[in-house]
């Protein structure tokens, strides 16, 4: 029985290509993470990460513009509006400047929504059409500097974890109303994705992205936790009682003839004068 055209040409998920994708995503994974935990607590090789920031934007940005080009516009794919789009340029600028919000932001985004992507992949072209190759160098860059910067920097506090709940709120808002406007489905916020993914096991639309939410929440909320309670562990507790321990100053005496001693001569009692007379002249005992 032939294969109909449109299954032809779209990539499989779960076969060995796909397996052979996902495992040179966890090597590079793996790596970039090594070699951040070697530079963790160290001025770090600064050329390394500004290089990293610097290839994500070489690799992904030509093949954006020719997505944007007429003969490969499409409406509903071409617009950088998925969060994977938005993760590689959140990805620069954290690489960049290593600023804790946007490392938290590119944690939360390329340790869950991007790997989920990469595992359940929908995408309609295969070897070796462009999109093929935008889908899967954005995905594996966005993922390994998540990783790279997770084990350089360390992960996000709480604060960084309102700040990108809100940040996610702001974008699904937005991408909402495109939808809405355009019959658009970017970010699958107004209907499930053709091929299988995760989102058939949270129920009907708008049923799953409501659990989407709630999942996204707590599952982000435990991605912090460890680290939250990892920095409490190492920060330097108070001594007993809650304040910390003052040494006693020593009391200073002026000097003056000891038990056991013979009497001061006339020559010691005008070197001890002179030595009073002098700033920090006193003995102390």
């Amino acid at each position: 029985m032939p294969v109909p055209p449109l299954d032809a040409d779209r990539f499989e998920a779960f076969t060995p290509e796909h397996g052979v994708l996902l495992a040179l995503l966890v090597v590079g994974a793996v790596g970039l993470g090594l070699v951040g935990s070697r530079e963790r607590g160290t001025p770090g090789r600064e050329r390394l990460r500004r290089g990293f920031a610097i290839l994500i934007p070489v690799f992904t940005v030509p093949f954006q513009v020719l997505q944007l080009l007429p003969d490969d516009f499409d409406l509903g794919t071409s617009l950088p509006l998925q969060v994977c789009d938005v993760s590689w340029m959140v990805a620069v600028y954290a690489l960049w400047t290593r600023h804790p919000r946007a490392i938290a932001l590119l944690y939360f985004w390329g340790l869950t929504l991007t790997v989920q992507a990469a595992i359940t992949p929908s995408l309609d072209q295969t070897f070796p059409d462009p999109r093929y190759f935008m889908f899967w160098g954005m995905h594996f860059l966005t993922i390994w500097a998540a990783v790279y910067l997770v084990c350089l920097a360390g992960g996000p506090d709480w604060l960084g974890y309102r700040f990108t709940l809100v940040v996610t709120a702001v974008w699904a808002a937005v991408v909402l109303v495109f939808n809405a406007a355009t019959g658009t489905n970017y970010g699958y916020l107004s209907r499930k994705p053709e091929t299988s993914s995760l989102l058939d096991l949270l129920g009907p639309w708008p049923a799953y992205v409501g659990a989407e939410v709630v999942i996204l929440a707590a599952g982000w909320a435990l991605m912090t936790w460890p680290w939250v309670a990892a920095h409490r562990t190492a920060a330097p507790r108070p001594s007993a009682g809650g304040r910390p321990r003052r040494q006693r100053p020593r009391r200073s005496i002026p000097p003056g003839p000891s038990v056991g001693l013979p009497p001061a001569t006339d020559a010691d009692q005008d070197a001890a004068d002179e030595q009073r007379s002098q700033p920090g002249g006193q003995q102390e005992r």
